[in-house]
């Protein structure tokens, strides 16, 4: 029985007490023994923990009780095996980098819900967006979606400029992981003058939740950034495990390539780092063996 709850979540909203607020965030992570990321930026937050289920609602209930989240976007997912090994609360620039300010006035396209996304997105009038990187796409999408092929959120608004030479008039949908994204690249969309924007509500782990399998569009695995790297339509573990040099994901076929040396290369990146790089990855896998071996997290395995 899996024993560990995974929550993704996030909230455009105002922050002006970023440090104590962050202080706050840590301490009820800490006291509730939750582990992974949250980011904090003046723009709103933004993470995936893991935990114990009554501990993962308790910092639920502790960020709905601040107005400023009571509409708090989160996803639950389980898992038998924590997917994260340390707590943090990060102070950024942006909770979702796109390296372009917006104008809050544009964070206003509309949501499609789960329920209604297959029979919107199968109108011929409908341009299908997929927000997310190229490693994430290259392991499960919708059908006929198009792919930005993007190497980071920051290549998006370049991907819109040289692609997106459309009518402003035309219906774009786009999804991402659990949504956020999405709240920034209809924005950004907006700010250019595209009239009819929509985006998937929750993103795909939403969607994989809501809909059966049989009637889903969505094909393969979808990317998560934890270390269970993917999960299927069930929301369980996936089929794919990590390159730890360069995050693509790989598959037990990968990992028989002779490119292939746990924590070190991958047929993908072996040819793309240095000797030199490659020596550093391979004394920081000894070092992870290690700690491993005496029972403690090394730093490099997050």
């Amino acid at each position: 029985m899996d024993k560990i709850t995974v929550c993704a979540l996030y909230k455009f909203v105002d922050i002006k007490n970023l440090n104590e607020f962050k202080k706050n965030i840590l301490t009820i992570l800490k006291k509730n023994k939750i582990y992974g990321t949250i980011l904090i930026a003046k723009e709103g937050i933004n993470g995936t923990v893991s935990g114990n289920n009554l501990d993962i609602l308790n910092l639920i209930d502790f960020l709905k009780s601040d107005v400023r989240f009571c509409d708090l976007e989160y996803k639950l997912s389980f898992t038998d095996k924590n997917p994260f090994y340390r707590t943090k609360v990060k102070l950024k620039k942006e909770i979702v980098t796109l390296g372009v300010k917006i104008n809050k006035s544009h964070y206003n396209a509309t949501y499609i819900n789960p329920e209604n996304w297959n029979e919107f997105i199968t109108n011929d009038d409908v341009i299908l967006i997929d927000t997310r990187n190229k490693y994430e796409t290259s392991i499960g999408s919708f059908i006929n979606s198009i792919d930005p092929k993007t190497e980071s959120f920051r290549d998006f608004p370049n991907f819109v400029k040289n692609n997106l030479n459309l009518e402003k008039t035309k219906k774009i949908a786009m999804f991402c992981t659990g949504g956020i994204r999405c709240e920034k690249s209809t924005a950004y969309l907006k700010s250019k003058g595209f009239k009819n924007v929509y985006h998937l509500k929750g993103g795909i782990l939403n969607y994989l939740k809501k809909i059966e399998k049989k009637d889903s569009l969505f094909r393969g695995d979808c990317f998560v950034f934890d270390n269970r790297v993917s999960v299927d339509h069930n929301l369980r573990r996936g089929n794919y495990d990590q390159c730890h040099a360069c995050r693509i994901p790989i598959t037990e076929k990968d990992k028989k390539h002779t490119h292939y040396v746990e924590g070190v290369s991958c047929p993908n990146c072996y040819n793309k780092t240095t000797p030199e790089k490659k020596r550093k990855f391979k004394e920081r896998q000894k070092q992870i063996k290690i700690a491993k071996k005496l029972g403690i997290n090394h730093i490099g395995q997050n």
